[in-house]
């Protein structure tokens, strides 16, 4: 099974914007932080995108391809091949999140 997001995961919109890791999960650890689920919207600050003069930053991440074998009362736990959908403020899709700095050792809460 691919390593679990955890809000110690780094993750980050293409453009270098950083997520705001925080989860709705108080069941579910991975070395001693909680993980990430697929209902999960992360907030995106700093992202530098601008499309011509206009500035069109990430502003959230939405993702889909949560863990199917491992859920946390039936919603799929985040690993890293899932996949994050960096939005803009009207919702346009900017890219895919890169992710890093997953965890490996699970523990019930």
């Amino acid at each position: 099974m691919p390593a679990v997001l955890t809000m110690t995961s780094q993750v980050q919109c293409p453009h270098g914007g950083l997520a705001l890791l925080l989860t709705s999960n108080t069941n579910l650890m991975a070395d001693g932080s909680l993980a990430l689920l697929e209902s999960d919207i992360h907030p995106v600050v700093g992202c530098p995108f601008t499309a011509g003069l206009v500035y069109m930053p990430c502003l959230t991440i939405e993702w889909a391809a949560g863990a199917t074998g491992l859920t946390v009362n039936g919603t799929g736990v985040l690993t890293e091949s899932s996949i994050g959908k960096c939005l803009n403020a009207s919702q346009a899709p900017q890219g895919i999140a890169l992710v890093s700095s997953a965890s490996v050792s699970l523990e019930a809460v």
